[in-house]
């Protein structure tokens, strides 16, 4: 059935994505972004498609209009950008959850939520499982990503409670793939970016804190799923691939794969920077059949072109 779709942070590396996949599974969509973090040629493909719609706003003020579904993705997501402007950041998450909530709440529209594996902070329990409450510094620099998505998923299990909304939460692992800004700090675009240039690849610490890569094109179809499941499956639910890698064995992968002449160079651990990451995803499995089928050589060597495409267009 063809829906009206709302996407918050559609000019973003997973809004854009998300935009185009829903376009071609024949909704109508709407995309609201202020491009703080996301970018217009993220989109630019889309706009002579007559059923994609952009709107320039800032979810941190109410918007009225008439959908189907929401996907809220606005927010700042990587240390870089939510570090600049902490106070918007914050703003950016539980404002605009409450805004998207009151949203649906009119409309009466099914609303899913992007969270993250960052709920967990540094974790104590690994893999981490969606029963696990975290470990997070309320205080610290990372703080007003972290804790601004603590409080959204809080916002939205109250409106589930308290309203009857139709909610669902993602928490999203390590995400990577074509449209990731060349300057989000990431870690993935940060060494290929490093390695085409053939400059020192940068690993704060020894280098064996550990991460999951999760392919993008694999991660939009969770959402997809999860937003189709029965009403009475809220999550939160992790979105992430389980296999685990160091970050030194990402830089030599990536090292291998770009041809590249780069050295490692060690610099200082960030404030805060989790050691472990990594999903336990039998609940996705088990509710959803969902799991990523991308494995993280295919997903760098896509990553890998676009990024020398990018590189060679500047």
């Amino acid at each position: 059935m063809k829906k009206r779709i709302l996407v918050t942070g559609g000019g973003g590396f997973l809004g854009s994505h998300l935009c185009e996949t829903l376009l071609e599974q024949g909704h109508e969509v709407l995309c609201v972004d202020n491009f703080y973090t996301g970018c217009k040629k993220n989109i630019s493909h889309l706009l002579c498609n007559n059923e994609f719609e952009f709107m320039r706003h800032d979810v941190t003020f109410p918007l009225y209009v008439e959908v189907d579904e929401i996907y809220n993705l606005a927010c700042p997501a990587s240390p870089i950008h939510y570090q600049t402007d902490p106070v918007q950041t914050t703003k950016t998450s539980v404002h605009g959850a409450i805004n998207m909530l009151g949203l649906a709440k009119r409309v009466k529209a099914r609303i899913l939520q992007a969270s993250t594996s960052e709920v967990y902070g540094s974790p104590t329990e690994h893999p981490q499982t969606e029963a696990y409450w975290g470990n997070v510094n309320p205080i610290g620099p990372r703080a007003c990503y972290d804790e601004g998505k603590r409080c959204a998923e809080t916002l939205f299990f109250d409106y589930h409670r308290q309203h009857r909304l139709r909610i669902k939460v993602a928490r999203i692992f390590n995400t990577y793939g074509p449209r990731m800004a060349l300057n989000d700090g990431r870690v993935v675009s940060n060494f290929i970016i490093q390695a085409l240039k053939n400059e020192p690849i940068t690993v704060y610490g020894n280098g064996k804190q550990t991460r999951s890569f999760c392919f993008v094109d694999d991660l939009v179809r969770g959402l997809i799923r999860l937003m189709d499941t029965k009403d009475d499956f809220t999550g939160p639910v992790n979105l992430g691939n389980p296999g685990e890698f160091t970050v030194l064995e990402l830089a030599e992968r990536i090292i291998a794969l770009t041809g590249s002449s780069s050295r490692i160079e060690h610099l200082p651990l960030p404030e805060n920077d989790p050691t472990q990451r990594k999903p336990d995803i039998r609940l996705a499995r088990e509710v959803m059949g969902w799991e990523p089928t991308v494995n993280l050589e295919q997903g760098l060597a896509v990553t890998i072109e676009y990024f020398r495409r990018m590189l060679g267009a500047m």
